[in-house]
């Protein structure tokens, strides 16, 4: 079979692609700017253009055609709509990359199945997806459009560490704080609950979507079985460190107060997204994918992503030292406010 994907290059695109090739027999075409080659399979076949030049890989696709067509960087009504467009009678399916942030926050109940609703007020990112959810969704009902939306949560690679509150940088300097000893913040109390997917897992479910008649026209969040709270998520990337955890926990509203002007958007990552508790019913993507599950566990995933981490500084430990600041900043803050009151 013959899939063809717009990026996989990406954290969970990667995996996606290195499963087809290694253990399900699939022929892999990639539409990307040629900027990170990855793959060595003959297999793996790149058409070198920039997704969003139409014209050119409308000419550069004359004929090809696919099983599959799997859209992983397509953040916009009108990235779908160019897809619509260039696709429409080019594969049997289209597989469109939405998120799991796209279910209402919060929901009525912790529980997200995926018949939960999709309202997003926080977050222009979700917004934009479920616009292109339902663009494609009308597509499919009016015309036939063979649309399968997928709504990963929260996947990470060797290459990544899951965390809630970081900087423009990512994760490294919370990792170096913990290593330094230094107060890391969490959101809330800590004890909200969140799914962390290795990106090995997400590829299993994937997958089993891919060229499955039973997926068209619906929707399929893409998680693992491991529900965390945000202490244990933190507790376990200091135990693979082997340092003691200093947590200092600070409100979602605070957060997003004091740091959206900064450029963190809290307000969307957090009140819109990570401060929820939430649970997802993996239970109709087991029905398509019944191999799907945590094979990854995070306390193994962690181990896995800091021996990279730790072994690649010039790639992985970006410093941020105004982030580094602005904890300490913030944390000061609430010590004074703290003694302000007890005085």
């Amino acid at each position: 079979m013959k899939a063809l994907f717009i990026g996989g290059t990406g954290t969970i695109s990667t995996a996606v692609v290195k499963r087809l090739v290694d253990e399900l027999d699939w022929e892999v075409w990639l539409i990307n700017r040629g900027n990170r080659k990855i793959f060595e399979s003959d297999r793996v076949h790149s058409i070198i253009a920039d997704i969003n030049d139409e014209a050119d890989v409308a000419k550069k696709l004359e004929g090809l055609t696919f099983d599959t067509v799997c859209e992983f960087i397509g953040f916009t009504v009108d990235h779908v709509e160019r897809d619509y467009r260039l696709f429409k009678d080019k594969t049997r399916q289209y597989i469109y990359t939405s998120s799991a942030s796209a279910y209402h926050k919060p929901a009525a109940d912790y529980r997200i199945t995926e018949g939960t609703t999709l309202a997003n007020p926080y977050w222009q990112y979700s917004r934009d997806k479920i616009a292109c959810e339902e663009f494609l969704m009308k597509k499919y009902r009016e015309e036939g459009f063979p649309v399968t939306i997928v709504r990963p949560s929260h996947t990470y690679d060797e290459r990544n560490i899951p965390l809630g509150v970081h900087g423009k940088n990512g994760f490294w300097q919370v990792i170096k704080r913990m290593q330094e000893g230094k107060p890391v913040i969490i959101q809330g109390d800590g004890t909200s609950l969140w799914h962390l997917t290795f990106n090995s897992d997400f590829a299993i479910g994937y997958t089993g979507l891919m060229g499955n008649r039973h997926a068209i026209g619906e929707a399929f969040h893409i998680t693992g079985d491991e529900t965390l709270s945000w202490n244990q998520i933190y507790a376990t990337i200091a135990d693979a460190l082997g340092v003691e955890l200093t947590a200092y926990h600070v409100s979602s509203d605070f957060l997003a107060a004091v740091g959206d002007k900064y450029g963190y958007d809290y307000t969307g990552s957090l009140i819109g997204d990570k401060s929820v508790s939430v649970v997802f019913d993996n239970s109709k993507l087991k029905h398509l994918a019944p191999d799907m599950g945590t094979h990854v566990p995070f306390h193994r995933g962690v181990r896995i992503a800091l021996n990279y981490i730790l072994s690649h500084p010039e790639e992985c430990q970006k410093e941020d030292p105004e982030f580094d600041a602005w904890c300490d900043r913030v944390i000061d803050a609430l010590e004074k406010a703290k003694e302000s009151i007890w005085n």
